[in-house]
């Protein structure tokens, strides 16, 4: 049975995700300019209230692509004792640098804690940005950052298939693959491999 992914689970896998696999056997990257970012984060209106209207500027665009290389060697380690994408096998992060850069993007903006209270129900305390920092890269930062510390984490897993770069949530025990096309091209592989070894 599919489990459901929170929010903050569905942001950190879609920014690790903007790496993925071209078609051809490389690597494609969805933020290579200020205006990739743009078409994601307006692709993604639940991380900003003005998503729709939101364009990158460089230090937006550095800055994010700073927090996807911290990202990704999190998940890195987060897939333990299992090996880490492909992609980030020879470049990962050290741990302590990536923490270090997550924490740091998650403080851009400040948050406030604004006490909800309606009536016939208990107290409800909800953080509350405070509006003047770099809102996209904080507010990415928030959600790796609660997505890793949920138990959503231990279903993280780096997908395995020939070419493949993506992570995942494993939705059922016999899931190997980020998905049916991967599953199809790991066993073309064994096969080809099984019939190479044999001839």
């Amino acid at each position: 049975m599919r489990e459901p992914i929170s929010r903050d689970a569905r942001l950190a896998l879609d920014l690790a995700l903007t790496l993925r696999h071209d078609g051809n056997g490389g690597v494609a990257d969805d933020l290579t300019d200020p205006a990739g970012l743009t078409a994601w984060v307006r692709a993604h209106p639940e991380v900003l209230p003005d998503a729709g209207r939101f364009t990158a500027d460089a230090a937006q665009f550095a800055a994010v692509l700073d927090l996807r290389a911290a990202v990704r060697a999190l998940f890195a380690r987060a897939v333990r004792p299992g090996e880490p994408s492909p992609a980030d096998a020879a470049r990962l992060l050290p741990v302590p640098e990536a923490v270090r850069r997550l924490n740091e993007a998650a403080a851009r903006t400040p948050t406030v804690p604004v006490l909800d209270w309606p009536e016939g129900t208990g107290p409800d305390v909800r953080h509350q940005p405070v509006r003047g920092g770099d809102d996209l890269t904080s507010a990415l930062a928030q959600a790796v950052i609660a997505f890793l510390a949920s138990p959503d984490r231990d279903r993280l897993r780096a997908c395995h298939a020939p070419r493949c770069v993506r992570y995942f949530l494993k939705d059922h025990p016999r899931q190997e693959w980020c998905k049916p096309s991967c599953g199809n091209r790991a066993r073309v592989a064994r096969h080809h491999q099984r019939h190479r070894t044999t001839a």
